[in-house]
């Protein structure tokens, strides 16, 4: 397992527009159609054991504070010709298994992974109402083998203060896991960027 830290996107960065598609529905989303809602981009996919240790609590949590007012959205950005146990129809195979109630979007040219300057699975970017940069890093301190409980407690504490308008919590801690598959010569440039923790 590569292990791979999460950017950590500055804080009060701008939600980049997106345009893709959920292959379950073929329903097509875009950042306009969570205009005025606090909004959860969670960038996965279906094989890496990092996201697989908090599929399932990541998908109660998706549950309980959607009901609070919180949008959803997952993105998978990898290289399914190199990783077919990546592709859109084992997405859908996930979507079922774990029961997600939030759509799970295939970046198939990997622009928005780039957009959002993700780097790995599981990556979260959580954006207020203005999708303004309000929490990204860790889910929680859970990872396959360090015994860990998976709880969600980093991202519930941050989803309760935004949804209660206070400020973000401090300090924010990358999330860790696979790196993105990028293609071939697609490689973002910002790949050996320092990690800012705040």
């Amino acid at each position: 397992m590569a292990k791979t830290p999460s950017t950590m996107l500055d804080l009060g960065t701008q939600a980049p527009d997106f345009s893709l598609t959920e292959p379950a529905t073929g329903q097509q989303y875009s950042l306009a159609d969570f205009t005025g809602k606090p909004l959860l981009v969670a960038f996965i996919c279906n094989h890496c054991p990092f996201v697989l240790h908090i599929a399932e609590a990541f998908s109660a949590f998706a549950r309980e504070y959607q009901k609070k007012g919180l949008a959803i959205i997952a993105i998978n950005a990898n290289d399914v010709e190199q990783y077919p146990a990546d592709s859109p129809e084992k997405m859908i195979a996930m979507c079922k298994y774990y029961q997600f109630t939030f759509p799970y979007l295939f970046d198939t040219r990997q622009d928005t992974a780039k957009a959002y300057q993700a780097a790995c699975t599981p990556d979260f970017f959580l954006f207020d109402t203005r999708h303004s940069l309000y929490y990204r890093g860790q889910f929680d301190h859970a990872r396959p083998g360090n015994d860990k409980p998976v709880n969600g407690s980093d991202m519930r504490m941050a989803a309760d203060n935004l949804l209660a308008g206070r400020a973000a919590p401090q300090p924010q801690l990358a999330s860790l896991g696979c790196n993105i598959k990028w293609k071939a010569g697609n490689e973002p440039d910002y790949s050996g960027q320092k990690i800012n923790q705040k």
